[in-house]
């Protein structure tokens, strides 16, 4: 099924969910396949939309941040990068908000917060979000 916003097709995954946040959610590959609960339930600790945002963002996003450095003839193969998503309420219901944050091993300051600029410019997740919710990028050296 062709998208206006994707010319070749190199992957497609289609997940499941049932239940809402009560529920379960699977992939059709299985790999994923998890109970679903409310965000913050510490006393039955189970994964909710937002931490299955925050962990695919992250790692889009440190794989963008891979690319773009190795364009730039340096080596972000142990970055490592964290999606803090919040959720609140908004004027019209409910939101998100990201932040993200990349640890880069043997690059000063300046450069990392340049190469988090960078891979936020061609991250799908960042470019999928772009304009709908607020993300921050915040480079670190390691």
């Amino acid at each position: 099924m062709p998208h206006e916003c994707v010319n070749e097709t190199l992957y497609t995954i289609a997940a499941t969910a049932t239940g809402g946040r009560g529920g379960r959610t699977i992939s059709e590959d299985g790999v994923v396949d998890l109970p679903l609960g409310k965000p913050g339930s510490t006393s039955n600790p189970t994964a909710n939309p937002e931490t299955l945002f925050a962990a695919g963002y992250a790692a889009c996003y440190n794989g963008a941040l891979a690319l773009v450095a190795r364009r730039e003839g340096l080596d972000a193969s142990a970055a490592r990068t964290t999606a803090n998503v919040l959720f609140g309420s908004t004027d019209t219901g409910f939101g998100l908000a990201v932040e993200l944050t990349s640890h880069i091993p043997g690059v000063d300051e300046p450069t990392a917060q340049k190469l988090a600029e960078m891979a936020h410019e061609v991250c799908p997740y960042s470019k999928a979000t772009r304009g709908n919710i607020d993300v921050t990028v915040v480079g670190k050296p390691a």
